[in-house]
């Protein structure tokens, strides 16, 4: 067959660009404060405070999944937005936590938006059992990029809009890092947590969500690693706060310049929750200190790939953050990767 007469493919005329429109969160109700951490290892509230800026965290129950979080801040943005889960065409997770290979996260998400449980779960009592037989669902993906997780989801959601592959998504991080946890480390119990954020994204006329400009530091793929057989949670804390005091203020310059903004433009900063000492200097070294700076670090903990949806949001609600308003996400963690965008708030 000659190129002249080659099949011609078509392809979906995509929008213009996206736009988030709801924002949702999602907090387990036991929270453990830096004395509860003392109990365990040898250590004391002032020692936290003054390491990593972290006064309480969020744990979840042994019976809660990263599914069930991830699902309750889905619906807390959808709410938010006024969408209803069967206009969601694309669900996407982002998380390094999930216990369960198969249903992945997303698919047991997009199950519980519609049928008000996960899969193989009993109908609640009184409700008959959905038919789901004729049902087209959501393309469900998870992702798998640790603590800037969110940063690439909310990439992979805006990209698959603009190529005309769906136009409703909800981009979720989610995490249950206290299950990977190990409770005489020190170095790393004082840390973690759990919860979830999620944002609706639906296609829009003009950009809103910036290019995700993303990237890896391949010296340090071994410095965070949760690895078989032992599975939990060990970073080397000196190499990833140089590389966060050294490096992320440029790769985050980068983020801006490729939304054609520059910082001046830029009124809030949701960089990845990992310690106070690192988000501080960051939004020093980027000129952002005097704005918005998101610290949900102190109450929260470090959720991995959900605290920057989850910091997001929890500002976003108690109206901390204005509408309309250029915000840069950036998140950095394990293996090593980093990635970020810029973002306009939605409206009120």
């Amino acid at each position: 067959m000659s190129e002249s007469t080659a099949p011609v493919l078509t392809l979906p005329a995509g929008a213009a660009g996206s736009r988030i429109v709801g924002i949702g969160h999602h907090q387990p109700e036991k929270i453990m404060t830096n004395d509860d951490i003392a109990q365990l290892v040898e250590t004391n509230d002032e020692w936290i405070r003054s390491r990593t800026g972290i006064i309480t965290r969020h744990v979840a129950a042994d019976d809660v999944t990263v599914a069930d979080m991830a699902t309750a801040a889905a619906r807390h943005a959808l709410s938010d937005a006024g969408v209803a889960g069967t206009d969601v065409d694309l669900v996407v997770v982002a998380t390094t936590t999930a216990a369960d290979r198969s249903p992945n996260t997303a698919g047991r998400v997009a199950y519980a938006l519609r049928t008000g449980v996960q899969p193989g779960a009993s109908t609640p009592e009184g409700e008959d059992e959905p038919d789901l037989r004729n049902v087209v669902g959501p393309a469900v993906i998870d992702l798998n990029t640790a603590c800037s997780g969110f940063a690439y989801a909310l990439g992979v959601a805006d990209q698959a809009i603009r190529a005309g592959s769906a136009r409703t998504a909800v981009v979720v991080g989610a995490e249950k890092l206290t299950s990977v946890t190990d409770w005489t480390d020190r170095s790393t119990c004082i840390l973690t947590a759990d919860g979830a954020g999620a944002v609706v994204l639906q296609a829009a006329d003009a950009p809103a969500v910036g290019p995700v400009v993303w990237g890896s530091e391949p010296e340090l793929t071994p410095a965070v690693r949760i690895e078989a057989p032992v599975d939990t949670f060990v970073q080397d804390g000196r190499a990833v706060f140089k590389w966060a005091i050294t490096r992320a203020a440029d790769r985050a310059r980068r983020v801006v310049e490729e939304s054609g903004l520059s910082l001046d433009d830029i009124g809030v900063l949701v960089a990845h929750q990992a310690n106070l000492r690192i988000i501080e200097p960051l939004a020093k070294g980027l000129g952002l200190e005097d704005r918005v700076v998101v610290t949900d670090i102190t109450e929260s903990g470090n959720t991995s790939a959900a605290s920057i949806p989850l910091g997001l949001s929890k500002w976003w609600h108690a109206g901390k953050i204005p509408a309309g308003t250029p915000a840069l996400l950036f998140g950095f963690g394990g293996g090593f990767t980093w990635a970020g965008q810029v973002v306009l708030t939605p409206a009120r």
